[in-house]
């Protein structure tokens, strides 16, 4: 086992991006299979380059509340930016820029918020000043800044420290 950590050091992620890979091509020839294992290699190969530090979910379960709660609010957030796009001309004036103070500091719980904030239509992670803990996030229909900040922080960042620190 020791000796296949050093060919593959991620199996997880070998075995994540491989499959990836099989899906985005939709095939399972041979040569799509072997090219795909040279890719998830090369994937491990990097990452063990970049030396992370180990993570560790401290609750599952708060992990699936939150992956419950973004697959809501994805699809909340579709209709909505659906609803701006095909309505109104005045329902197109409200996109702009915030700021958000986050308390949450865990690079991997960061990771996971911009993921999120990025995956949702109508919001996109900006820059993130690890000094001061400011997030400049772009919204597509920005008529509340505070309604933003209270959905962030009790929808997300709570989940997101009780999940990483």
């Amino acid at each position: 086992m020791n000796g296949l950590r050093r060919v593959i050091p991620y199996p997880l992620l070998f075995l994540a991006l491989l499959v990836m890979w099989l899906l985005m091509t939709q095939s399972l020839s041979l040569g799509q299979l072997l090219l795909g294992a040279v890719v998830a290699l090369g994937g491990c190969w990097a990452m063990t380059a970049l030396d992370p530090p180990p993570a560790r979910l401290r609750r599952p379960a708060a992990a699936a509340r939150l992956a419950g709660r973004v697959f809501v609010d994805v699809f909340r957030s579709n209709v909505a930016v659906g609803s701006i796009i095909l309505g109104s001309e005045d329902r197109r004036t409200h996109a702009g820029f915030m700021r958000l103070k986050l308390d949450l500091k865990s690079p991997y719980g960061l990771a996971v918020l911009a993921i999120v904030l990025t995956c949702t239509p109508g919001t996109q992670w900006v820059r993130y000043d690890p000094a001061t803990g400011l997030l400049l996030l772009h919204v597509l229909d920005l008529v509340d800044d505070k309604e933003w900040v209270r959905t962030i922080k009790g929808r997300y960042e709570g989940l997101l420290m009780e999940i990483f620190e």
